[in-house]
C-alpha cells in the first residue's frame, strides 16, 4: 500500500513524501532504517485502482531477471524480494510484490504466494516456479523464464509487423475510394452525363456504387461494428461457433499457416521449458494445452496425451494428430531413442521460432505488392469509368 508519510531526520528538519508498505508498522521501520522518524504515515486510498491494472510484459522479464540475478548472487528469496519491492517503479507489479512478501513471510512458498495473482503469473509460470522451488534450481527457472517472455515479446512483435503495415495500407486505400466516390465520382458524373453518351457497364456500376454511398453512407459506418458485436456475443455464448471460427482462422489464405506455425511454437517452447525443469511429460502436455488459445489444435492436444496415456510413444501420437511436419516428429523419435528428449524439444522450439521468423518475412514480401495491385486496380476502374466515355466523345468530335 502507498502511504504520504510525515518524518524528521537525526537534525530534527522535517521531510515528507511517499513509500510503500506493507503497514504503518511496516513504514516506520522502513523509514527508521533511512535514518527518519515517522511523525505521521496515512495511506492513500486512490492507487487502489492500480491493483486492476495490467503489468507490461517487459516489466514482468526486467522482474525475473532481477530475482534471478539476486537469487543467483546468494540472496535470500525474502531478501531479494524486498529489494525488488523498494526499487520497483510500476506501481502494479510493486504492490504485487509486496504481497509476495508478506505471504511468504506468512509461511507461503514462493508458488504459493504468485498463485494469489493468476491474472499475472499464469499456470506455465507457476509450474516452473514450483518445478524449480522442488529441485532447487530456482535461477535456472527463472533464468529460462525470462528467455522465454522475451521470445513471446518478439514474437508478439513479429505479428504486429505482420498485420499493422496491411491495417495501415487498408486504411489509406479505403479514405481514397471513400473520398473519390464521395466527392470526385459525383461531380464527375455530372460532367459525363451532359456529353449524352451510353455509358458503358463498368462506369454505371461506378456511378451505382457512388450513388449508394451517398444515399446509405451510415450503413458502411454501422454496420461492421454490429456484425462484430454479434459475432463477439456468439463466440462468447456458443462453444460450436467459437471451435468453427478457431478452425476457420487456421483456413485463412496466407494468414493461416502463419497462425497455426505461431500457435505451435508457442507450444513447442513452453513444453520443451517444462520438460527441461523436470516436470513429467503428462502434466507438461496438460499444462501447455491450456496456452494454445486455440480450439482444434487444444482438441489434437488433448488426443495426443490421452494416446501417450494408453501407452503410445510421444513420436507416434504426435504423427497422428496431424499438426506436426515429419521433420518434428523425427526429432521427437530420435530424442526418446536417445534418452534426449529435452534437446529434441528444445530443437523442435528452434525449429519453429525460425520457421515462424521466415514466414512472417515471406508474408509481409507478399502483402505490399497485394495491397499495392489492389489500389492500382480500384484507381484504373475509376479512372477508365470516367475518362472512356470522354474520349469517346472526343474520338468523334475529330472525325
Amino acid at each position: 500500500m502507498l502511504y504520504r508519510y510525515s518524518a524528521v531526520d537525526a537534525e530534527g528538519r522535517r521531510v515528507g513524501g511517499r513509500m510503500d508498505a506493507m503497514n504503518p508498522v511496516d513504514l516506520e521501520m522502513r523509514l527508521r532504517h533511512m535514518g527518519l522518524d515517522l511523525v505521521r504515515g496515512k495511506p492513500i486510498r486512490h492507487r487502489r485502482w492500480s491493483g486492476n491494472a495490467r503489468v507490461p510484459r517487459r516489466e514482468l522479464i526486467n522482474f525475473c531477471f532481477q530475482l534471478q540475478q539476486l537469487i543467483r548472487a546468494g540472496v535470500p528469496l525474502l531478501e531479494a524480494l524486498t529489494d525488488l519491492r523498494d526499487s520497483l517503479e510500476h506501481p502494479r507489479l510493486k504492490e504485487v510484490t509486496a504481497n509476495l512478501v508478506k505471504n511468504i513471510e506468512g509461511g507461503h512458498t514462493l508458488s504459493q504466494a504468485m498463485a494469489a495473482h493468476p491474472g499475472l503469473f499464469n499456470r506455465v509460470f507457476l509450474s516452473l516456479i514450483r518445478a524449480g522451488e522442488v529441485s532447487g534450481d530456482l535461477d535456472r527457472v527463472l533464468d529460462n523464464l525470462s528467455t522465454s517472455l522475451k521470445w513471446e515479446d518478439e514474437l508478439i512483435s513479429h505479428t504486429q509487423k505482420l498485420l499493422l503495415y496491411p491495417a495501415f495500407v487498408s486504411t489509406i486505400v479505403l479514405g481514397a475510394t471513400t473520398f473519390l466516390m464521395v466527392y470526385m465520382v459525383p461531380q464527375l458524373k455530372l460532367f459525363v452525363g451532359n456529353l449524352g453518351q451510353a455509358l458503358p457497364v463498368h462506369t454505371r456500376a461506378l456511378f451505382l456504387v457512388s450513388d449508394l454511398l451517398l444515399d446509405y453512407w451510415y450503413v458502411p459506418l454501422l454496420l461492421p461494428g454490429l456484425l462484430t458485436v454479434q459475432l463477439l456475443y456468439l463466440l462468447r455464448n456458443n462453444p460450436l461457433a467459437r471451435r468453427r471460427f478457431d478452425a476457420l482462422k487456421l483456413r485463412l489464405p496466407l494468414v493461416g499457416g502463419i497462425l497455426r506455425k505461431i500457435i505451435l511454437s508457442r507450444f513447442a517452447s513452453t513444453f520443451a521449458m517444462l520438460y527441461a525443469a523436470g516436470i513429467p511429460v503428462l502434466e507438461s502436455l496438460r499444462t501447455t494445452r491450456d496456452v494454445v488459445g486455440n480450439r482444434i489444435i487444444r482438441g489434437a492436444l488433448e488426443q495426443t496425451e490421452q494416446a501417450i496415456r494408453e501407452g503410445r510413444n510421444m513420436a507416434a501420437a504426435f504423427q497422428d494428430t496431424g499438426l506436426f511436419p515429419p521433420l518434428v516428429v523425427r526429432m521427437v523419435r530420435i530424442g526418446e531413442s536417445t534418452g534426449a528428449l529435452d534437446t529434441a524439444l528444445l530443437n523442435i522450439s528452434y525449429f519453429y521460432n525460425r520457421d515462424v521468423q521466415e514466414s512472417v518475412s515471406r508474408a509481409q514480401a507478399l502483402i505490399e505488392p497485394l495491397l499495392t495491385l489492389i489500389l492500382g486496380t480500384l484507381l484504373g476502374w475509376i479512372m477508365l469509368s470516367v475518362i472512356g466515355p470522354i474520349y469517346d466523345v472526343i474520338s468523334q468530335l475529330k472525325l
